[in-house]
């Protein structure tokens, strides 16, 4: 595993490891600064033992410099980072990460599809996400509704990528709702975990995070193999 630096700051940097198609794994915690990359690891062993290379990255958060726009433009600029020869990209991401996965899909060409696990794809359709995510935000939606327009992926335009939303239907912590409603305004797959709660998806050797493996390992066959555009 080698550590890079894609920017100055001490959250700006990445862990890559392992060998194939690129997967950029995205952790969560609510884009809070108690939460870091630690999350993502277990994930990019996993992913690197399945033949794939995985860019484990950190970024900065609410509390430790980030907040909107820096959160999200620090996700590009670690794909960016990537050298050109590794080719296109698949985001994986975990909760707010999986915010930040659907939202890097959108926002850069250079990724041809996603995989949010549990993800927070609309800030403004339950009280809780919203009330987190006006602390990314740096206010409510009456307050900063640009930044809302911009960061909540179910207010983009369509994104025109492949996207698998895998979500246990017992997640206490961010809703089943998030998942089943965004995938039925805008198409995406939707794999639905009966029974499984939150922390689940990012823990190896259960049934939740396979599935979550095999949705990364289908969309990196099928769509890393053609050039970048």
């Amino acid at each position: 595993m080698r550590r890079i630096p894609y920017g100055p700051d001490p959250s700006q940097f990445g862990e890559l490891s392992g060998s194939g198609p690129v997967v950029v794994v995205i952790h969560g915690g609510f884009w809070h600064q108690r939460y870091g990359l630690e999350l993502g690891r277990p994930l990019a062993a996993d992913l690197a033992a399945h033949g794939r290379t995985a860019w484990n990255i950190e970024y900065r958060r609410v509390g430790g410099g980030g907040g909107w726009p820096r959160t999200g433009h620090d996700v590009l600029a670690a794909i960016d980072a990537l050298d050109d020869s590794l080719g296109p990209v698949v985001t994986l991401g975990h909760s707010a990460g999986g915010h930040l996965a659907v939202w890097a899909a959108a926002r850069h060409p250079r990724v041809t599809g996603a995989v949010a696990q549990a993800g927070v794809l609309d800030l403004l359709l339950h009280p809780q996400i919203t009330r987190r995510a006006a602390e990314l935000l740096g206010g409510t939606p009456d307050q900063v509704p640009d930044r809302y327009a911009d960061a909540s992926p179910a207010a983009l335009p369509p994104i025109g990528k492949p996207l698998v939303l895998v979500h246990g239907d017992a997640d206490e912590d961010v809703p089943f709702e998030q998942s089943e409603t965004f995938a039925r305004a805008r198409g995406a797959r939707l794999v639905r975990i009966p029974g499984a709660g939150h922390m689940e998806l990012i823990t190896p050797g259960t049934e939740a995070w396979a599935a979550c493996r095999e949705a990364v390992l289908d969309l990196s066959r099928t769509h890393l193999q053609r050039p970048l555009q």
